[in-house]
């Protein structure tokens, strides 16, 4: 397949990339800078509003990764504006402009995340649970809502509404490890909050499962089939998430160090502002209920095997 990928040289589409191509797809990556030939780039410019629509044309299927980085400083307003617009407008022009081809790719993988469901406590939560509150919520609602164009104009979109991505390459667990790994790691809050994870590779080969049609029928859940393919609110979590406890427990072991210096929520609050409530404090406790039903197998199903796969 001709495969375009919006945030290819992110923590999840250089790995994208890389596996696509040793599949022997061609990779065209949308790019914001000048596109380079040599590599089949697509030229694009989401505050511009524009795309190399033309190039787009003979595309089979599209992944949408594009997006301002979460934790990349703290939620002010400015920055809040720029992570809503950064995914809405991006998201629009892409849908848009994917709408408008006479010759249209078979499928759109976009991302999202299980922001979409908001603080959940212990509550099992699966694709068919309503959208939470909060800024993230707010954001993933939207988000999800800008990839209208392309599912009216008959293209497969699938939301995939991503979890905690586990990779020592980057990401939220290569923060985490230099505290772990000097003894100064622990709980943050009271622990109780739930951990939605995917190991960098299961969250690739999702992706790949779901570019392609899913084996064993139509699936259960809102995630419906398009003959044998999913499409619409796709959990990418694994089956078995867990607490920050456990969490803390399970990497403390895998990496042979204490876990006794706890961050309280109030210091939480202290150092990062807004997101602290809603990326650390909080938490949801998810399950891959479309994935399992259409017979999508985990290489990493519980969190003890994934660390160690990562780590050692």
């Amino acid at each position: 397949m001709i495969i375009a990928v919006t945030g290819s040289t992110g923590l999840i589409g250089k790995a994208l990339v890389a596996a696509l191509e040793a599949d022997g797809h061609l990779v065209r990556p949308v790019v914001r800078r000048a596109p380079r030939t040599e590599k089949n780039e697509i030229g694009w410019d989401p505050a511009a509003g524009t795309i190399d629509a033309a190039e787009l044309a003979d595309v089979d299927a599209v992944v949408h990764l594009a997006g301002e980085n979460l934790a990349a400083k703290r939620w002010t307003p400015a920055f809040k504006q720029a992570i809503l617009e950064s995914r809405v407008r991006g998201t629009n022009l892409l849908c848009q402009t994917l709408g408008g081809l006479a010759t249209k790719p078979g499928v759109l993988v976009s991302a999202s995340a299980i922001g979409y469901y908001g603080p959940r406590g212990d509550e099992l939560v699966d694709e068919t649970t309503p959208p939470g509150t909060g800024f993230l919520a707010d954001v993933c609602k939207q988000w999800e809502a800008a990839t209208r164009p392309a599912r009216e104009a008959g293209i497969r979109v699938v939301n995939l509404r991503n979890g905690f991505v586990l990779a020592r390459e980057g990401g939220g667990l290569a923060k985490m490890l230099t505290p772990f790994r000097l003894g100064l790691g622990g709980v943050i809050g009271s622990g109780r909050q739930y951990m939605s994870w995917i190991v960098l590779d299961d969250l690739v080969r999702t992706i790949q499962f779901l570019l392609t049609p899913t084996p064993g029928g139509t699936p259960e859940g809102s995630a419906t089939g398009v003959g044998t393919s999913l499409t619409g609110p796709v959990n990418a979590t694994a089956p078995n998430p867990v607490t920050n406890r456990e969490f803390t427990k399970t990497l403390g072991r895998v990496l042979g160090r204490p876990t006794v210096f706890p961050m309280p929520s109030f210091a939480a609050r202290l150092a990062f502002g807004e997101m602290a409530d809603e990326m650390l404090i909080g938490g949801a406790r998810v399950l891959p209920k479309a994935l399992t039903a259409a017979r999508f197998s985990f290489a990493y199903p519980d969190l003890e095997s994934a660390l160690r796969h990562i780590l050692t």
